[in-house]
């Protein structure tokens, strides 16, 4: 039975589905939903790139960031908390990079929470026995160290709600297909625009993602003291809410459409994340904002040109053209394209003011 075919006699037997749960379905279905089948996702035969899968560079530099971090913990002993570490790449080239300061590299204890087994099974495969997988970062709690992600948030389903003569909340029936029919919302979405003091004009239809606001609950009550360092695309409150229509798009072949009722299991269905939220409920529970910039100005803070340069004075630069402008293309998508695209917010615990390269940039977060 098809993943569609799953969906609908699930919605015959118990009544329409909140968007949430019907996105929960399509990404999350044992073994047969986007992330937990298999299948290539990553790449020119996939479905999208991500900065890992451009360039080994993205990492390096990140693990320069997570130096800087360590150093400001004291340089003690270090547990980094990777979400959704996909292929692995992300953290094969942070490993990389850090195993060259051994004081920091030989005590670090360095965990996955990787939600697809799938995924598990290849990350396994490339990353080396330092690296441990577990299932909660309540495992480890309470730890010192940094809690990582990268394009992770995107993908956590979403409620989808429109503003009517009050908030209302889709949901999804069938009858010879799928249709959104609109209930009023519960009182936890109006909480959470309300207390983001979001006001939605009359026909504005939009995204809510609870779920990440309990990810960073759960993060702020795991760590004991350090950072959180967050990569994704999205806005502050004041953008994300200005788009009439939301944000949630789909991905497929390297193409974009907005319809998730289609190619269910098949496709990925995003949704871009509100940085307000972040800091707003972050805060609530302990953490600190360090800053917000774009991934570009993240970079540059940390020093990619100059990194570059080194590599160009070593000799370490591609002599095949071919190769040459196939490097040139990644570094303009890693740092124009998605650059600009891609946001990152660092918070902190248990620590005073911090100025950390990476966010040498930093601009107001909303």
């Amino acid at each position: 039975m098809s993943l569609s075919d799953i969906v609908a006699e699930k919605i015959r037997k118990e009544g329409p589905l909140s968007f949430h749960d019907f996105m929960e379905m399509a990404l999350y279905y044992p073994g047969q939903g986007y992330y937990t089948s298999e299948g290539e996702r990553l790449g020119h035969g996939g479905d999208y790139y991500t900065s890992p899968y451009l360039t080994s560079i993205f990492g390096e530099m990140l693990a320069g960031q997570l130096e800087e971090m360590w150093q400001a913990l004291g340089c003690q002993p270090l547990t980094v908390v990777e979400y959704g570490a996909g292929t692995g790449l992300l953290c094969r080239d942070i490993l990389h990079r850090l195993s060259a300061n051994r004081e920091l590299y030989e005590p670090l204890r360095y965990c996955i929470i990787e939600k697809s087994e799938a995924m598990r099974q290849r990350e396994r495969i490339l990353l080396p026995d330092k690296v441990e997988w577990i299932d909660s970062i309540a495992e480890i709690s309470p730890f010192t160290g940094v809690v990582l992600s990268n394009e992770l948030l995107d993908n956590f389903s979403v409620h989808q709600v429109v503003m009517a003569d009050g908030l209302m909340e889709v949901f999804v029936e069938y009858t010879d297909g799928f249709r959104e029919v609109l209930r009023p919302a519960s009182e936890e979405l109006r909480n959470y625009l309300g207390q983001l003091g979001v006001v939605l004009p009359r026909g504005y239809r939009t995204e809510v993602n609870l779920e990440a606001t309990e990810w960073i609950r759960e993060i702020s009550s795991a760590l004991h003291k350090g950072f959180v360092l967050t990569i994704d695309y999205g806005y502050p409150s004041s953008v994300l809410y200005s788009k009439k229509d939301g944000t949630l798009i789909c991905y497929h072949g390297h193409r974009v459409n907005h319809n998730p009722y289609d190619l269910i299991g098949q496709q990925d269905i995003t949704a871009h994340v509100n940085f307000s939220a972040l800091h707003y409920w972050g805060k609530m529970s302990g953490l600190e904002c360090c800053g917000y910039t774009t991934q570009t100005h993240f970079l540059q803070g940390l020093g990619i040109t100059h990194h570059l340069q080194m590599i160009e004075a070593a000799g370490l630069g591609d002599k095949d053209p071919v190769v040459r402008q196939q490097r040139l293309w990644q570094l303009r998508t890693l740092l124009l394209e998605m650059g600009r695209k891609f946001k990152v917010l660092i918070q902190r615990k248990g620590l005073s003011k911090v100025l950390l390269s990476g966010m040498q940039f930093a601009q107001a977060l909303e």
